[in-house]
Formats: C-alpha cells, structure tokens, sequence
C-alpha cells in the first residue's frame, strides 16, 4: 500500500479565494492510499517546502501530491524538496488547481469540486509512478550564435570573454544589423556607429569568435549539449584571405544600378559592394543578380584591375557542418510593408520611414548628414512624423502590439532636425506616448520643451500630393478640430515585425513562435531568454519589440546561460522519455515518421519464438534526443511504445479518477 501525502496550498488568495482548501484536505484524506494531508498558505516557501520534508519523514511517505498552481512553475521547487527528503524526484505530482481552477472559476463550490476532482487524478497517477533516474551526457564546449546585429554581437563577446569558442551566422555580408544603420540612439543621442564599430571589431579580433558572414543556418540536428549545424557559405566570388580591401574594384564596377540595402534604396551601389564603410569583414561580395560578367560572360573588369587577385568567378556555395553545446538566437526584426498603407503615400518620394530618415540624417548616409528631400534636394521647411503606422492596429494589414521603440525614436528625429535646423517646424501626430525607460520620458518632454516639437493626439486620416506639398489631413482629437498642415516631408514610424524567414528557421530549431511570428521565451516572467527547447535561448527583437538597452541586456543574460550550460562536463536529460516494449513492436516504424526530433529509428533484434530464433525490426529510442512529448506513444497502433512517466495506464488512471 503506498502512504501518500497531499499538500493544499492557498497561494495566498490566488486558490484560497475561489476554492474551499480546507474541504479538498478533508476530501484528500479519504482518498485511496494518502496517509497525510494538509494545508498550507505558501508551499513553495521556505517553511511550506520545509514543513513537506518534516512530514515526509515523519509519516514515512514514499509519493508526494502538491495541489497548487501550475508544474510549469513550481514542479522542480518540489522535486527538489521531495529529493532532499529521500524520494525520488518523479514520485511527485502536481495538481494544478490555480491555473486550471480558481482562475477560471468564480463560483467557490463548483472550484473547490474541481479542485478534489484534479486532486484526486494526481492521486491515482502518483500511485502508479515509479522511480525514474535521469541519463548523462556530453558538452560540445562551443556555442552558436545566430545573427550577428548588436545582440549576436554582445552575446557572442560575453561567451567569448568567459573562455568558449562561439560562431556567429549572419546573413548579410557584414555584422552590424539594424544599429549600424542609426544615426544617433536614445536617450543618450550617441553616435550608433561610435558605440557598434569597437565591437563589431572586437568580435572580428577576439581569437574565440568566428564570424560565417554571408551565411545561413541550412540544417539543425542533436540535443543540448550535442546540436550538429549545417552552415551555407554562400559564394562571395572575392577570396577573403588574399583581399586587401582596396576598394577598386567597387570604384571601377560598371554596374551601379542596384539599391543599396544599407541605404535603404536611397542610393545605389555596384554589383561588386561592400556594404558600408565600417563593414566588418571589410570585403566585397558579388552581387549575382547585377554581375555583367556572371549574367553575360562579358565585363570582367574588377578581376582584371584587382592587384590581389581576389576576385574569383567560380566561386561555389559552401556547406560545412559544426557541433555546438548551445545556440543563441538573435536574429533580429523587420519592418512592415507599408505598401498596405496606401493613406499615407508611401510611393511619393517625400513620404519616408524612420530608417530612411535615419541613413538621410547621417553624416555617411546619401545626403552625406544634410536633410534634404529625395525628390528635389531642397531643405524641408515643415515635417510631419505619424507614430504608429501599423503598430497597435487590428486590421489585417497592421499588428495589434505596440512596436515599443517609436515613441523614443521619433522624439529623437525630431530633436535632430531642430537641433540643426530650429528654423523647421515638427509635427508629431501620436496616439499615446509610450516612453517607460530610464530617462526615457525626460528624453521624450525635452523634444516639447526645449525643441518646441508639436505633439499633437489624433491620427492623419489622408495625405494629398499637391505640387510640392504633401497636405496632411488629420484630426486633433483633444480640441475636436480637423488639421491639415502643408508639409514638405512626412516621416513614417512604421511597425516592427518578426522576420520573414522565422517560421523556417522555427522549424529548423524546434522551438516555438507567438501569434506574430516572433521566438516564444519557455516562461516569460521566470524563463525570458530561454526557450521550451532546451540548449537555445533568444537576445533581442528576434522574440518581439525591444529598444537597444534591453536586447544588450538580454544578450548578456541569454551569454549567461550559456556560459553556465557550457561550463558543465556532463549534463543531465529528462528521464520521461518515450520507451519500446519490443515484444509488443510489429516494426512499422510509423512513430519514426511521426517523431518531430529524430529520436526514434529502428534496429534488428532477434528474438525466441518457441525455441525458434527470429530475427525482427523494432522500433529504438535515442533518449538523449527524446523530448517526451508523447507524439509516438498515440501513433503505435500495437501500444508498444509508451512514455516513462506518463505511461498509458496512468493516464488512464487520471480519467477514471475524473470520472469517479
């Protein structure tokens, strides 16, 4: 006969409140095989784990029933405490009667027999658990890092300093990301490129990193500790070792009609382009699309003139495979097509976003620093920025979230202007100003007060082209009145949005997104960088709207974990992992199929049929790539696969349970 324990706890009066806690002891205390129960205001409290020890031991207790709020939260709290009394961790049960009762109850009666009837299932699954002892295994003592804007980039100089070798994948021909792009950042008003450039070459320099530009994630396979990538190198047609980075080759290419990237299309750039002046690696690549010599055969000319030669024209894609123990993701955010957006005259070429202000605004940007209008050249005299331009929007064409950042920016684009011009006039069209940061709103009310910015709270409802004016209509909704201002430039603060290619890559890792495409963290108030997936965790916008502060932040708390992770010898997995009864297995394999992380392949046994030996195909489990999510277990027609921990018949045990 088992001698259960059963611990009600109140969590204040998240459970008190809606469920009669002292009746669920009473009720316990009459389920089969419970020797104690009792209550108690804060389980998971030093005194409430301390008072479970005490009773384990003193009643001689061999399974424990903790009723309380959610496993996702306090599941391990009271392994732990059940371990330090002397039993098997995996002896403990959880019946959530927070989450799962008194919050989506209000009437006590119906939540407390709730509350008995979840208690009562934990009961009976507690009495068929049996001891599980998790398995060790090896770390790969090297961490990967993919995306290498600012977030990559911390978090790749913190794991590097701690003494680990770390690879950042970037994409694009050179690290940096959206920062090297700004021209100044908020609060401070820095210089973007004066803060980023020493460590973009930091991370270039440092002997543990090694940057794989112009590069893709092709392939993710293995476990914590053991994760096998495939990395596309793709083909730079310029040998990296033997340039110099001499540039004539970008100066003498014929072709110049490409949009610059960088530039946000504000200026064009050659088929052969380095894409920024501080690149890091500081090397061309070959634009394929725009080559004459790669389309035609022709041209040919950067090879001819290079003194190096660096330039090579068969160039080939490359795929090289790497272990690592452990993978950040940091691959940043996009923003929303503004195509959708046809009120604001997005194809007029006055009517601009914020990361095209910012590169105009730049003193390295198109207009070398002078605020002019890409139509015509000339120095705006009135400007109007509109926040929340697809942000906060319901509609299918917008995002229901704050984009977070805009607010700041704006402010900060509009102090920029008045500071070198105070002759323009700036109009701010907001809904609300949202600056929750340190010395954020200081930042914000210094733009009003000091700069004379006009804020105005309403939306614009139309902009009408007229000559060279852009006539923005809109409404000022405190004073009820319509507006229209003759604008010479209209900024656009445009939504932030996951990457496009984050779904992919979501498959390739195995991890989850949000509603919005962006990385879900495993727990967002007690978890917030790591991700359900374990050994890959999330710095910066890649997991939804963050401002510079908090993506460094969350770098170098996502370079912690890592660090801690890479700094064991072994590591322990999860002991509920999927298990074969061979006897039971007809070698169908259909959980193979089924299996979304490759755990299960298959074997040649040979077994004794009537002292005939025979030999047979089962189905085998790595446990080391097991996640134990029970995919398997409802695929195998003949039952022969059933998950430790959560085995059939305990399950079964739960319903009965329920139903009684």
């Amino acid at each position: 006969m088992r001698k259960i324990g059963v611990f009600v706890c109140w969590c204040g009066s998240n459970i008190a409140a809606t469920v009669d806690v002292k009746q669920v002891v009473e009720e316990a205390k009459k389920m089969p095989g419970v020797a104690y129960a009792a209550d108690y205001q804060y389980m998971c409290s030093e005194i409430g784990q301390n008072m479970m020890k005490e009773v384990i031991d003193k009643h001689n207790l061999d399974r424990v029933v903790v009723a309380a709020c959610s496993p996702r939260m306090h599941e391990n709290t009271f392994r732990r405490a059940a371990e330090e009394a002397g039993i098997n961790p995996y002896l403990v049960e959880i019946a959530n009667i927070r989450e799962q009762c008194s919050w989506v109850h209000k009437d006590k009666e119906a939540g407390t027999e709730k509350a008995i009837a979840l208690t009562r299932a934990a009961v009976a699954k507690v009495t068929l658990n049996s001891e599980l002892v998790p398995g060790e295994i090896d770390v790969v003592k090297k961490a990967l890092i993919i995306g290498g804007g600012i977030a990559g980039i911390q978090s790749a100089l913190d794991i590097a300093d701690a003494g680990y070798k770390v690879d950042i994948v970037e994409k694009t021909p050179s690290i940096g990301g959206k920062m090297a792009q700004l021209d100044k950042t908020f609060p401070t008003l820095d210089c973007s490129a004066c803060i980023l450039t020493p460590k973009m070459v930091d991370a270039a320099k440092h002997p543990n990193i090694t940057l794989h530009t112009y590069s893709e994630v092709e392939k993710i396979s293995g476990y914590v500790g053991n994760f096998n990538v495939q990395i596309k190198k793709k083909a730079r047609y310029v040998d990296m070792d033997k340039c110099t980075g001499c540039r004539i080759c970008t100066e003498k290419c014929p072709s110049k009609k490409a949009k610059s990237e960088f530039e946000e299309g504000l200026k064009n750039r050659g088929a052969v382009y380095i894409p920024f002046a501080q690149a890091v690696p500081n090397v061309p690549v070959i634009d394929t699309d725009e080559c004459i010599k790669l389309k035609t055969g022709k041209c040919g000319l950067c090879e001819k003139l290079c003194p190096s030669n660096a330039i090579k024209f068969d160039d080939k894609d490359e795929i090289i495979t790497e272990e690592y123990g452990a993978i950040v993701v940091a691959s940043g955010y996009d923003i929303i097509d503004l195509n959708k957006f046809g009120e604001y005259q997005y194809d007029h070429p006055d009517v601009i976003t914020s990361l095209e202000f910012e590169r105009i605004t730049n003193a390295a940007g198109p207009t070398n620093g002078k605020f002019l209008r890409p139509s015509d050249g000339e120095k705006p005299k009135k400007v109007v920025f509109i926040q929340c331009v697809g942000s906060r929007d319901k509609t299918e064409r917008g995002k229901s979230y704050c984009s977070k950042i805009c607010c700041m920016y704006t402010a900060k684009h509009s102090m920029l202007i008045k500071e070198k011009y105070p002759d323009i006039e700036a109009y701010v069209f907001y809904i609300d100003v949202r600056t929750p940061g340190k010395n954020f709103d200081e930042f914000q009310r210094r733009a009003v007060e000091k700069y004379g910015v006009q804020y105005i709270k309403g939306m614009v409802g139309k902009i009408f082209p007229e000559g060279k004016k852009l006539m923005v209509h809109g409404v000022d909704t405190m004073s009820g009145e319509t507006l229209v201002i003759d604008a010479d430039m209209v900024v656009l603060a445009a939504a932030t949005k996951a990457k496009s290619d984050a779904i992919d890559l979501k498959r390739k890792l195995n991890i989850s997104t949000d509603i919005n495409n962006f990385f879900t963290e495993a727990h967002p108030k007690l978890r917030p960088v790591e991700t359900a997936s374990a050994g890959i965790y999330l710095a910066g916008a890649c997991q939804g709207p963050k401002d510079i502060p908090e993506t460094v932040a969350q770098s170098s708390a996502a370079a912690a974990k890592v660090i801690g992770l890479l700094n064991k010898s072994k590591l322990v997995n999860n002991p509920c992992v999927s298990a074969v009864d061979e006897s039971l297995c007809s070698g169908c394999l259909a959980c193979t199929e089924m299996c979304p992380y490759d755990a299960i392949s298959y074997k040649n046994i040979e077994i004794d049929d009537h002292g005939k030996k025979i030999k047979k195909v089962v189905a085998d489990v790595n446990e080391a790539l097991c996640h134990g999510c029970g995919g398997c277990t409802v695929t195998c027609r003949p039952g022969a696969i059933d998950l430790k921990g959560f085995t059939n018949k305990q399950i079964l045990a739960e319903v009965d349970a329920i139903c009684h």
